[in-house]
């Protein structure tokens, strides 16, 4: 939670510089209020919050949700809920005015350095032009089922992307197929943005693009412990690489 909370920090107000990226009670809200949605992001902090906190928390956290134009998702940690408030969870939210979007979980381990990374079908190339970034927010889209365009919004002309953040594109015969990106957050390195075309799905390719992100992040910074968070489609694939899932993960949107 605290990961995301630093990286997502910054991550808005690289798209914005006026976005909300308020400390509430109980409550981080990093919100760009752009049309790429996984940067309007409202999370829960307490830990051990019980059922009636919890109740307060999800109601506050639609209400800063609704004051937006663009939507986002509510990220929720169990981990950080007690056991009785954990396990009425989504009718809680559903009293908020939530819907669970789809599930995740947190990552982490102490894998670095790795060797690095090689994969017959693939040329790796670092993010550095404007070219690179639109591909890479495209890769993302579809992958997520985002119009392209939500995606550019999210990444066009970024210059954090592009200098501050280890990103790298995989390409098959010269075209883009699948992108990932480790950022330094805390001393950890920070995967972000992991995806490969539908296309061109199980041949390795996310893992071995997610191995380069790691392997240039911690060559440049020096760093042996690295964080994710995954979706369900990505949480097989980190296993391989070292790290140990450790916290399950829900993300909420407000209801239709």
């Amino acid at each position: 939670m605290e990961q995301l909370a630093l990286v997502w920090r910054a991550m808005v107000l690289d798209r914005d510089g006026a976005a909300d990226v308020r400390d509430l009670p109980g409550i981080a809200v990093r919100w760009a209020d752009c049309r790429f949605a996984f940067w309007n992001c409202v999370t829960l902090t307490e830990v051990g919050a019980d059922g009636a906190l919890l109740e307060r928390r999800l109601g506050e956290a639609a209400e800063v949700m609704r004051s937006k134009k663009q939507p986002g998702f509510l990220w929720v940690f169990e981990d950080l809920i007690e056991d009785d408030a954990r396990a009425g969870l989504e009718a809680a939210a559903e009293r908020a005015g939530l819907v669970h979007a789809f599930p995740g979980t947190g990552m982490a381990g102490d894998l670095l350095p790795l060797p690095e990374p090689v994969h017959p079908d693939l040329t790796f190339v670092r993010v550095s032009t404007d070219e690179h970034l639109t591909a890479y927010a495209d890769l993302n889209s579809r992958a997520y089922g985002f119009p392209l365009e939500d995606g550019r919004d999210g990444l066009a002309g970024s210059t954090l992307w592009k200098e501050g953040v280890h990103a790298y594109l995989g390409l098959r015969d010269g075209t883009p197929v699948t992108c990932a990106a480790t950022v330094e957050a805390d001393g950890r390195l920070f995967v972000v943005l992991v995806a490969t075309d539908p296309e061109w799905e199980r041949r390795g390719y996310g893992e071995a693009v997610t191995r380069k992100a790691l392997y240039e992040g911690a060559r440049a910074t020096g760093l042996t412990r690295a964080t994710l968070h995954a979706t369900v489609a990505g949480a097989p694939v980190y296993p391989r690489i070292g790290f140990r899932p450790n916290s399950p993960m829900h993300f909420f949107a407000l209801k239709g």
